[in-house]
């Protein structure tokens, strides 16, 4: 949410995280910008597509890093999908196999660590 924040100028309204074995996925609600809302009300969702592909493309590193700090864990792939209608995104992690899985609570503990 906070890379989101940052580099987007708004983040999203409601998110969550969820890992299952090697899988990260975080769905976000409510982060499109007044411009993006303005383009999807003037028939134009496919712009709003076409410039978060490249965005995230563009921030593909950033991403992982802060993923890879949070779970310890190397992120083998990077997926991002946006869908307008509802407003959700997917950020989608494939981490490296761990030797033990991690707990949710300890995931929280080192997202808030300074």
């Amino acid at each position: 949410m906070r890379l989101h924040k940052e580099y987007y100028g708004k983040g999203p309204t409601k998110a969550k995280t969820f890992l299952v074995d090697d899988t990260l996925l975080c769905l976000l609600e409510g982060g499109f910008t007044v411009v993006e809302k303005t383009l999807i009300q003037s028939g134009r969702a496919n712009a709003v597509h076409d410039v978060r592909h490249s965005f995230q493309s563009a921030m593909e590193q950033p991403f992982v890093k802060v993923v890879e700090a949070i779970t310890g864990r190397k992120v083998r792939a990077y997926m991002s999908q946006v869908h307008t209608e509802p407003d959700i995104a997917a950020e989608l992690f494939v981490l490296e196999p761990g030797t033990e899985p991690l707990a949710g609570g300890e995931l929280v503990e080192r997202a808030l660590e300074p």
